[in-house]
């Protein structure tokens, strides 16, 4: 089984503006993703997939394979489905720009459900902590006893009536996915869903493309915001100390 790693690096993110190549410890983010997702033993290759000269010409310059995709993209999964239909591959992982502090553990769970024909996509699920449930900037994600994600949403889901205690998970957004889901999500205008929620993913849901969510207990840092920034910088200095 080939699979291949893709780290989608867009320099016009919204909410925090030239995310991928902003420092941490001394090295811009993008290159922390790729060292940390290289040492992964699961992914035959790795490259990091941008729009942007400035990102592409700091990836050579730091030895990183790069790829130049198109800017009308909408999403990473979009970017990954462009590098898809021009390198081959089994298994597609999409890395994301901005977790500086993936680990090889992530990647081989995220790569472990490929064992089984069925499985189209897979991503990752950690147990959530009482803040991170009630916040509209976590992701939160619902799935069955066979893994099978049943829903996303940025609510506190599952909703505990009668207060039984029910363990809720935060979504990680990494990914792995079969070519014919991409082809299939790329083809497809943004679900209902989707646009309520602003989760890409729901697109697949809404499709009937399953997910399969893997639990993890390797928190990351999704960096969106500069408190985001300045909690995964502590966390490498740590890791690197």
């Amino acid at each position: 089984m080939r699979v291949l790693g893709v780290i989608p690096a867009r320099l016009g993110s919204t909410r925090l503006p030239r995310k991928v190549l902003r420092e941490l410890c001394g090295k811009p983010m993008v290159a922390w993703v790729y060292e940390r997702a290289r040492t992964a033993p699961e992914l035959d290759d790795l490259l990091v997939a941008t729009d942007s000269e400035e990102v592409a010409e700091t990836c050579r310059r730091l030895g990183i394979p790069v790829a130049m995709t198109s800017g009308d993209h909408p999403s990473g999964t979009d970017r990954v489905w462009e590098v898809a239909q021009s390198r081959p591959a089994d298994v597609y992982v999409n890395v994301q720009g901005d977790e500086p502090l993936i680990t090889p553990g992530h990647i081989a769970r995220l790569v472990e459900p490929f064992r089984w024909p069925e499985t189209q996509v897979s991503t990752l699920a950690i147990v959530a902590g009482a803040e991170e449930v009630i916040s509209p900037t976590v992701n939160k994600v619902v799935f069955g006893s066979g893994g099978r994600a049943l829903y996303f949403s940025k609510y506190g889901i599952p909703y505990d009536r009668d207060r039984r205690g029910v363990t809720r998970y935060k979504h990680l957004g990494l990914y792995a996915y079969r070519k014919a889901a991409l082809d299939r999500f790329h083809e497809l205008a943004p679900s209902t869903l989707e646009l309520a929620e602003g989760l890409e993913q729901l697109r697949f849901l809404e499709h009937d493309v399953p997910i399969t969510v893997m639990e993890t207990t390797e928190a990351t840092v999704g960096v969106d915001t500069e408190e985001d920034l300045r909690t995964a910088a502590a966390a490498l200095a740590r890791t690197t100390a």
